[in-house]
């Protein structure tokens, strides 16, 4: 089994930045790919970033602003974002699973941090 749990949101104006952190636990954590999703309020999940060891993919709408990385001797994955946009404002959701940019195929899911944008 694998626990998520994110911690990092809040609250930013637009331009700031935020670290999101998403710490894990269970021994087999290292071997999953790791994702986060976002859902804004009325709007579907949607993906934001994967990685699965060395291969990363980013949703066209935060290409070039935010990068996912992970840090498996501390179970913890990490999602730094800069420029940030009032459309940024979302619940983000770490997962764990396989590779995909499916919600899906994401076995482990935390419980969410609130990340607000303001203008």
């Amino acid at each position: 089994q694998v626990q998520l749990v994110e911690s990092g949101g809040g609250l930013v104006q637009a331009g700031g930045s935020l670290r999101l952190t998403c710490a894990a636990s269970g021994r087999t954590f290292s071997s999953f790919a790791v994702g986060w999703f976002r859902q804004a309020p009325g709007k579907e999940r949607e993906f934001v970033v994967a990685l699965d060891w060395s291969a990363v993919y980013v949703a066209d709408s935060v290409k070039g602003r935010f990068t996912i990385s992970r840090d498996n001797a501390k179970n913890t994955v990490y999602l730094q974002m800069n420029s940030l946009k009032t459309e940024d404002t979302a619940i983000y959701y770490c997962a764990a699973g396989q590779y995909s940019v499916s919600a899906s195929w994401y076995k482990y899911w935390g419980q969410g941090t609130q990340v607000t944008v303001s203008s």
